[in-house]
């Protein structure tokens, strides 16, 4: 998908968001769409949810080269950019408010956001929801969204709040629009590594309905067939009723052998069958006069890698030179092959989802907050998976973790991606923590707070190939011009009240 490195048109956002005058400067913020017509979406949702979320257990954590991105230096001594007054905006919650507890309770909304590289390969990084006035944005890490040096968005792009093993207990959202930092998307600056995305309505599968022929025709969502085996009452009542053979019922001619002697005085024919090494041996040899024989061996030269990967019933062998061969055994038999009509009828299904509703009203939104004072605390969430560099494996990526600690006092730079003005915390959490949420302020009872950074990259700072340290954008006026431009992309459910999908 090429990315459009304008506004979006009037149809997605409000006039007023859109009017750029002539003489206007570089604009800070670019937009992208990723699946905008609610059809698209369930395609993109309907591929990770297909054969019970199949496609999101094989996904991995996007990978960062840790060896590239390994330290930050400080860039200057000053306590934070200078970029205008602080300011945010409230988060909201529909979790009910709880006692204090030592442990950090975990936002409902936090999650990951899957897609498609340009590969094809499967990759999730960490993301949240954020408040927003349609209750539809996701923030996450550009380059979770955007890929780096190339111009296009990944595909598929999806979020999973509180996803686990396969589960996906809110639903799934699709992306229909991305919005950056200008400077992420024209010139690859990951001082810009965050991203707005705004999701359509979510929607998760709700069980199945056996339909008829016209009905399943019409379906416009997920559907499927299934051929079950019926007697000759039930096909020619079907045909009796239809007049002649239907889509719903039909027959099918097939044959089946019986194992015979060679003696059998009617016609018989001859098939093999193929057998482990030791059965062949232990059979009659030759002759043919018994029921079955060892007729016959057949050796495969083959690649060691095809080598490797057979599974069959042949035997393996390297011999002197070196060569790698799979010698197949057969038995012969006799059989008296009998045709046989099956007579089947073709069952109709239908999928039935259901509306999740918008990601906000399903599970609140995290405020958003820029221009703020380095030297807070953060709580920082994310769902780490990657080895740290030496190899070591700490984390799983199936469950979030946190970090909890202050920022920098100082803003830092990375000798790689063109970063000058990250934001810095003592964290050890490795890669698929990507994109996920700095909260300031954060209320454990209530379990919300303030988007002020999300996870862009990890370094190691004492040199032991370990992650030490993770870091963010900062979030200053830029962030906020980017994120005012979000909150006017609306979006649509995707599937109607009777889990129908909607153009």
């Amino acid at each position: 998908m090429k990315r459009l490195l304008i506004p979006l048109t009037a149809t997605a956002l409000s006039a007023a968001a859109l009017a750029v005058p002539a003489s206007a400067a570089v604009p800070t913020w670019a937009s992208d769409p990723l699946a905008p017509k609610p059809a698209d979406g369930y395609s993109n949702a309907n591929f990770w949810l297909d054969a019970n979320g199949a496609a999101l257990r094989k996904a991995t954590q996007y990978h960062w080269d840790a060896k590239a991105v390994n330290k930050v230096v400080v860039a200057k001594a000053s306590d934070q950019p200078d970029d205008g007054k602080p300011g945010s905006t409230a988060p909201a919650t529909n979790a009910p408010a709880g006692a204090k507890v030592k442990n950090v309770n975990l936002p409902r909304t936090i999650g990951k956001v899957f897609f498609l590289d340009n590969k094809g390969e499967y990759h999730w990084c960490s993301a949240t929801s954020i408040q927003s006035r349609h209750r539809n944005l996701v923030a996450t890490a550009g380059h979770c969204v955007f890929e780096n040096g190339k111009d296009d968005v990944y595909d598929k792009w999806v979020f999973v709040p509180g996803y686990y093993q396969g589960k996906a207990p809110w639903g799934v959202y699709a992306g229909a629009y991305a919005f950056t930092a200008y400077d992420l998307d024209t010139y690859d600056d990951y001082d810009g590594d965050f991203a707005f995305v705004a999701v359509h309505n979510g929607f998760r599968f709700n069980g199945q309905k056996q339909v008829g022929k016209a009905e399943y025709d019409k379906w416009t969502g997920d559907k499927w067939v299934k051929d079950v085996a019926i007697d000759a009452a039930t096909y020619q009542k079907c045909v009796d009723l239809n007049g002649g053979e239907t889509a719903d019922c039909w027959a099918k001619l097939s044959t089946t052998a019986d194992i015979v002697g060679p003696d059998y005085k009617g016609d018989k024919k001859r098939a093999y069958k193929e057998v482990e090494k030791e059965q062949f041996d232990k059979a009659p040899k030759g002759d043919g006069n018994g029921t079955q024989a060892a007729d016959k061996m057949v050796v495969d030269h083959v690649t060691q890698s095809e080598y490797k990967a057979y599974k069959g019933p042949g035997y393996q062998k390297i011999d002197a030179q070196g060569n790698f061969t799979i010698t197949h055994y057969f038995l012969k038999y006799w059989v008296k092959e009998t045709a046989k009509t099956d007579y089947l009828r073709t069952v109709f299904y239908v999928g039935l989802a259901k509306d999740t509703g918008r990601l906000g009203d399903a599970v609140g939104g995290q405020g958003v907050a820029w221009n703020q004072p380095l030297g807070q605390q953060v709580t920082v969430f994310g769902y780490p998976g990657e080895p740290h560099p030496d190899g070591h494996k700490a984390f799983t990526g199936v469950t979030p973790k946190w970090c909890y600690g202050k920022t920098g006092t100082k803003t830092y730079q990375a000798n790689t991606f063109r970063v000058e003005t990250h934001q810095v915390l003592k964290c050890s959490m490795t890669g698929g923590a990507d994109g996920g949420p700095w909260l300031l302020r954060y209320s454990n009872s209530k379990r919300t707070g303030y988007l002020n950074g999300v996870t862009s990259m990890f370094h190691d700072q004492d040199g032991n190939d370990r992650v030490d340290t993770i870091s963010s954008p900062y979030f200053d006026g830029e962030v906020a011009d980017v994120y005012n431009k979000a909150n006017y992309a609306e979006t649509k459910p995707v599937v109607g009240p009777n889990g129908e999908l909607l153009k």
